[in-house]
């Protein structure tokens, strides 16, 4: 799993909460906008903030939710590993990666092409490296996990992040949530993809969009264990159009080395744009998921929105691009993870 960079942070915390204050629906704008420019009125609940995500992008919502647990409600998390797993260091065969990718590629994924799966990742280096950030004030105390609702799937047939690997995360969430609050749930037909009830692949797949149809609405499962019991979804021919943001604000422009896309999308309910107060979810897709990769497929098409429209949950979804360095690299980002 190639390294994900991103802001990351307070930057990013502050990002998210300026989000959860700004972001409306202007009109049916054709450019991207600001969130200044956005920011006309939504009335978004700061106590109803929740995240999800799907490989790399499940690891990026793991990582800040544990990061910012203080802001968090629930997250909901498809292919995924426990906080900090790739900042392990396992002997012998880390020494022998020269690219400092192995337990990224080995441990917390089944993504390195000279390696066999070594995982699973161990938990207890995740929990220690969240005691030793809490110690420092580099992350939020993780008591505030306790009370927070935790969703994760994993697909049998998913050779990407294998079944161990997000069993780990399983545990590693068993320290700090309350176990009523935890769920698993496992589809054994299911590939490495976002998991819909209608939309993609075949349900064995592994392949663009990453997002495969076996019957089970993965995205309405875990906004329902988040939230609560929600109203029906509306069909996708109800939707309203999603609408570009300008990520700009959120990195340096003339940094190459950023995986920040120039354009992010959100989607915002009707009842939000006419001052209902609404929820905030934010949506990481996963490696070669990017709008440029897969256009609208992930921003429209996996499931989110048709629940967000009739409950009033803002959904915000961050995008990334690919680039690459020298072939030795490990910063590069070619799959835009």
């Amino acid at each position: 799993m190639t390294r994900l960079v991103v802001a990351t942070g307070n930057a990013w915390a502050r990002a998210l909460v300026s989000m959860a204050m700004l972001v409306s629906m202007c009109a049916a704008a054709t450019q991207p906008v600001s969130l200044t420019q956005l920011g006309a009125g939504l009335a978004l609940d700061p106590e109803q903030i929740s995240l999800s995500g799907i490989s790399s992008g499940a690891y990026m919502a793991q990582q800040f939710h544990v990061a910012h647990s203080a802001h968090i409600i629930g997250v909901g998390l498809v292919a995924g590993g426990p906080y900090r797993c790739a900042a392990g260091v396992y002997p012998p065969y880390s020494w022998l990666d020269l690219s400092g990718l192995y337990a990224a590629t080995s441990k917390c994924s089944n993504t390195n092409p000279f390696w066999i799966f070594q995982g699973p990742p161990d938990i207890e280096l995740s929990r220690s490296e969240t005691s030793n950030a809490s110690v420092t004030r580099a992350i939020d105390d993780p008591r505030n996990m306790h009370g927070d609702r935790v969703w994760l799937l994993t697909g049998g047939a998913d050779n990407t992040v294998p079944t161990t690997v997000v069993e780990a995360l399983e545990s590693y969430y068993r320290s700090y949530t309350q176990a009523s609050n935890l769920h698993l749930e496992r589809i054994v037909s299911a590939g490495h993809s976002m998991i819909t009830d209608g939309f993609g692949n075949a349900c064995a797949a592994s392949k663009s969009p990453f997002i495969s149809n076996c019957k089970f609405d993965a995205a309405g499962k875990m906004l329902a264990h988040i939230h609560g019991p929600l109203q029906s979804a509306v069909a996708a021919s109800g939707l309203t159009r999603a609408l570009a943001f300008d990520q700009h604000a959120f990195f340096e422009r003339g940094d190459a080395s950023v995986s920040l896309h120039a354009v992010g999308h959100v989607y915002v309910p009707r009842q939000c744009r006419q001052g209902s107060s609404c929820r905030l979810h934010v949506a990481f897709h996963g490696c070669q998921q990017s709008q440029d990769q897969i256009g609208d497929a992930y921003y429209m098409r996996a499931g989110y929105n048709e629940w967000a429209e009739s409950n009033g949950i803002v959904v915000i979804y961050p995008q990334t691009r690919a680039w690459s360095g020298s072939w030795f690299a490990p910063g590069s980002n070619p799959k835009a993870c």
